[in-house]
């Protein structure tokens, strides 16, 4: 340990030093959610503040708080020029204005876009305490962080007692690092919002969908939540997911989820992200079963669809008659990210026994508008095509799409539909020529 500890000392600095060499027209890439490093970021808004740097371009995904208050910062606009992966609410208005710059992928692609197609100077991120073998772990965020971090010119660490200590390929040595900055913080928590009434019938057509012994991942949200609620009988299910959220650590405290049956990481929960409340980050601190491993891992669809069983439960803004999902653009601009639905609607319709879901309510705007519509908004993305759709769920009922034609299609989606937005549908239908 004193050898290590050495080094760690040596290396120890303080936020402002450790961005003194920061320079213009330097490329930044920072932990995203809970890995964003509050100290470090705070430090960089003010060395761009004060150091006369210009076009430091800064990329994030699911930038938040931090973020958004100190390198996101509108005063730095003319300084900073921000690139995001996924938009969220901490950089949403940039892109509305045109002041932030999204840069296309499938979430799995992420970590080769930084080896192949960018030249990063620097690195900041949040991990857990350097235990006596001189390791650190990147915590709850593995993602593509963990790529960047040895593929970037400079690494500053920011380590946080109360990020946990994460098993899995997660393991980062002091001797891999630059510079290091100590700073406690409570770690940024969020929970799913209240869910409407019709999660309850969504949740219990999906769980019926999930066979004893499969492996399930799951989003973040009241629809999963809802999910969870109705997994509760379930025997030997096993995880391999984005996002390890609090729904799938209860099911494993209450013994639903065991791994016993997985075909791959048997008896692990595999999962690149984790988000929640500080019960979760307690339960996963320092526990075995946990297997955090990049994003380039677990969401390779080809990794995915080594899962028998596999069942992938994810989201969508919109459906088209055709089955194609908006899941990321809204009100003529960008509005979150193809994140790794695809990547999941794709391995798990490979996997053997495998199914996609996309599951969503039926209407938006307290039922005054309808969610699936005769075509994707003006300008809209799709986000899951036509051909990759498995199988959609509403408050309705649920239809496999794969194997009908147009005509099928559009009559199983139309079923879907709230009833009072149906005979519409069926018009638009018929004058797409699709009836």
């Amino acid at each position: 340990m004193s050898v290590y500890l050495d080094e760690y000392k040596r290396k120890l600095t303080t936020p402002e030093e450790a961005m003194a060499s920061l320079a213009s027209g330097q490329t930044v890439i920072h932990g995203m959610a809970t890995a964003e490093p509050p100290a470090l970021l705070a430090a960089m808004a003010e060395r761009l503040r004060g150091g006369g740097l210009s076009e430091v371009k800064v990329y994030s995904l699911l930038p938040m708080a931090h973020a958004a208050r100190t390198i996101l910062a509108p005063d730095l606009c003319d300084r900073v020029v921000p690139h995001s992966w996924f938009v969220s609410a901490g950089d949403r208005n940039l892109v509305g204005l045109g002041l932030n710059y999204f840069v296309t992928n499938d979430f799995h692609e992420v970590p080769r876009l930084i080896t192949d197609y960018m030249d990063v100077d620097l690195v900041v991120t949040t991990v857990s305490p350097m235990d006596n073998s001189g390791h650190f772990t990147f915590g709850l965020v593995n993602d593509y962080i963990s790529t960047a971090a040895r593929r970037c010119k400079r690494l500053v660490v920011e380590v946080n007692p109360r990020m946990p200590r994460i098993f899995g390929d997660s393991l980062l040595h002091v001797s891999e690092v630059d510079a290091i900055v100590e700073h406690e913080e409570p770690l940024m928590e969020l929970v799913p919002g209240d869910s409407k009434p019709e999660a309850a019938a969504i949740g219990r057509t999906v769980s019926e969908m999930v066979p004893d012994g499969a492996t399930i991942q799951l989003g973040f949200g009241a629809i999963p939540a809802a999910v969870g609620a109705y997994l509760d009988a379930h025997r030997d299910l096993g995880v391999h997911s984005e996002l390890m959220c609090p729904v799938m650590a209860e099911l494993i405290k209450k013994g639903v989820i065991t791994g016993r049956k997985k075909t791959l990481h048997p008896r692990r929960h595999v999962f690149t992200n984790a988000i929640g409340d500080q019960a979760l980050y307690d339960f996963l601190h320092d526990n075995p079963s946990m297997a955090s491993h990049p994003v380039n891992h677990t969401n390779d669809p080809r990794v995915i669809a080594r899962n028998a069983d596999m069942i992938a439960i994810n989201a969508t803004i919109e459906v088209d008659l055709l089955g194609q999902c908006n899941s990321e653009y809204m009100a003529g601009h960008q509005f979150s990210g193809s994140g790794g639905q695809l990547d999941f609607v794709r391995g798990a319709f490979d996997a053997p026994g495998g199914k996609a879901i996309i599951a969503f309510y039926a209407t938006a705007k307290a039922g005054g508008v309808s969610r699936i519509v005769p075509r994707l908004e003006q300008g809209a993305i799709v986000t899951t095509t036509r051909n990759a759709a498995h199988w959609l769920v509403t408050e309705y009922g649920a239809a496999c799409l794969k194997g009908k034609s147009t005509r099928e299609r559009a009559l199983a989606v139309i079923e879907l539909a709230h009833p009072k937005f149906r005979d519409d549908l069926l018009k638009e239908a018929d004058n797409l020529r699709l009836l």
